[in-house]
């Protein structure tokens, strides 16, 4: 009662609003002296773990008129993860006069808060018993968390090892329609499993223009962060690019660790790069995104390069990392540079050689490695991933009667591909330049093929790449139905059918691939060099092409 008193004295004797950060044990851990209309919470030590989500610590403070809790004392005790936050109104002769608290509502119905804020009642009848509370809640918490992993774990799509992989929250906020962000978050998840997360919720929201600070708005906000709490959340996943402004203000929000879209797809290909090539533009990729989003967090570097002797006050260390990093870039373009040169001539003795190059293109997890590993006979890793496949993998497919073609798997297209990612991987996609016949293989079980198959032919028109001979091939058809077949084959008469994992439909894809590639015109020029006059033939029968589908083989592979 007496403190009650001395902080309402005190706050109006100031003239300024006056908090106390209490810990479960009563103890007062900080002082806080604001404004006369409201408080700012410094940063506070890092949160307690798992055994305890909350913070450990309720905040009170004193409002200099008749107004109790609002938005922004909620948003504070949810972003700051405070056991509790409560508010007492001061008098203008210094005197308490009410007492209000709010807390952290652990389960949330429909239409229910995110908080639970209590009635408020004159300050000498407020008695809650603190301990209790915050126990109970706990209690709860773990409950909602103990059941969220106990059906994870009984999902098939369950992660083996979650326990040690980082647990996810997506979040899309975009002014798209409910379907469209329904399909590209389903994609976002999938990309969060391929990369090794565990995902354990999502949040969209619907805005007609996009927050320039925070992305979304406040309420939302406090919506993310009790479910990242409620989920034993790590990570908080955005199904956008964020900019520089908006991962800063995230993270002062949050103590997660914020990652957008851009980054997800960086950290999978850092994970799947195995060859020189492919560990270089990676490295570019992530150095071209983070240049622009340093910030000056450190001041106790500062001004290092000054000094006694110096020229001037010195480069600061935010000036000294950019500088680092432009160094870097250049170094790894000069390296990326070398490597381009190398393929051309590759290229070059290929072209000299007069053997047709044949490239797959598609989305990715389309099934272009599987399809290379079925016509080559090879043992390329083919997963139900997304981007198995990253660094190019070229085999040479010979035919019976000395004909032969090189066959080559890129990495796979997705939608809103970074512009790092185009930049960095343009030594990988050059060798479409070169390519003599692009097979665009699209999987026609996903839901979304067609917005997949626009995704591909909008990339490679932006590679100048669009008028190449190109041949159609729909992949996974035994997952369709008769009508649906019929349909499809209706629409695209064009267009090859197949299942590579079932062999299903290779006869007449390696008909087709001979027909695009004028098969007539490479046998005029190789006559003479590798195939005599006698084994030349130029006909298209059926029993040829089965003989060149049992018998053709992968010979080598080309670097």
């Amino acid at each position: 009662m007496e403190q009650a008193r001395e902080l309402a004295a005190l706050s109006r004797l100031i003239g300024r609003q006056i908090a106390l950060l209490i810990d479960r044990q009563g103890r007062i851990e900080l002082l806080i002296v604001g404004e006369p209309g409201r408080i700012v919470i410094p940063e506070l030590p890092r949160a307690r773990g798992a055994s305890g989500r909350l913070r450990g610590l309720r905040l009170l403070h004193t409002h200099l008129n008749d107004t109790l809790l609002d938005q922004e004392d909620l948003m504070d005790m949810l972003t700051s993860r405070l056991d509790s936050f409560s508010v007492l109104s001061v008098s203008e002769w210094g005197e308490p006069l009410l007492h209000q608290q709010a807390h952290l509502s652990p389960v949330v119905k429909e239409n229910q808060e995110l908080y639970q804020v209590h009635p408020a009642e004159h300050w000498e009848k407020a008695s809650v018993n603190h301990t209790e509370q915050v126990l109970a809640l706990e209690n709860e918490l773990s409950r909602v968390y103990t059941e969220a992993q106990s059906l994870q774990a009984n999902t098939k799509d369950a992660v083996v090892g979650s326990k040690n992989m980082g647990r996810a929250v997506l979040v899309s906020v975009s002014n798209q329609t409910r379907d469209e962000q329904a399909s590209s978050l389903a994609e976002l998840e999938e990309l969060a499993k391929t990369a090794g997360v565990v995902v354990v919720g999502t949040l969209t929201q619907r805005v007609p223009v996009v927050n320039p600070k925070f992305i979304m708005g406040k309420g939302k906000l406090m919506e993310l962060e009790v479910l990242a709490l409620r989920t034993h959340a790590s990570l908080i996943i955005f199904d956008s690019e964020l900019t520089a402004t908006q991962q800063r203000n995230l993270a002062n929000l949050s103590e997660r660790k914020i990652l957008d879209r851009t980054q997800l797809i960086l950290s999978i290909f850092a994970q799947r790069a195995s060859s020189k090539a492919g560990k270089l533009q990676v490295e570019l990729a992530q150095l071209k995104y983070t240049l622009p989003r340093l910030t000056g967090g450190n001041k106790s570097f500062d001004r290092l390069a000054g000094g006694i002797g110096g020229k001037g006050p010195g480069e600061t260390q935010l000036e000294t990392d950019r500088r680092r990093i432009r160094e870097r870039i250049s170094k790894v373009n000069t390296d990326l540079k070398q490597l381009r040169n190398q393929r051309a001539l590759a290229r070059d003795r290929r072209s000299k050689g007069l053997i047709p190059v044949v490239s797959l293109v598609g989305y990715t997890n389309a099934g272009k490695s599987t399809l290379l590993n079925v016509l080559t006979r090879s043992d390329v890793l083919a997963e139900n991933k997304l981007f198995a496949t990253l660094d190019p993998t070229t085999r040479r497919l010979r035919f019976p009667h000395e004909r032969e073609l090189i066959l080559s798997d890129t990495v796979g297209f997705i939608r809103s591909l970074p512009k790092e990612l185009k930049e960095a991987f343009q030594a990988t996609l050059e060798e479409l330049e070169s390519s003599d016949l692009l097979i665009h293989v699209v999987d026609t079980s996903h839901p979304e093929y067609e917005m997949q198959m626009k995704s591909v032919e909008k990339i490679l028109a932006e590679m100048e790449l669009n008028d190449k001979n190109s041949l159609l091939v729909f992949n996974k058809c035994d997952k369709l139905d008769e009508e649906t077949l019929g349909i499809l084959k209706n629409q695209y008469p064009k267009a090859v059918f197949i299942s590579a994992l079932n062999s299903f439909g290779l006869l007449e894809l390696n008909k087709a691939i001979l027909e695009n590639l004028h098969w007539e015109h490479w046998l005029k020029q190789t006559q003479g060099n590798m195939v005599s006059t006698d084994e030349t033939r130029s006909d298209l029968d059926e029993e040829y092409l089965k003989e060149l589908l049992n018998n053709s083989h992968s010979e080598y592979r080309i670097q």
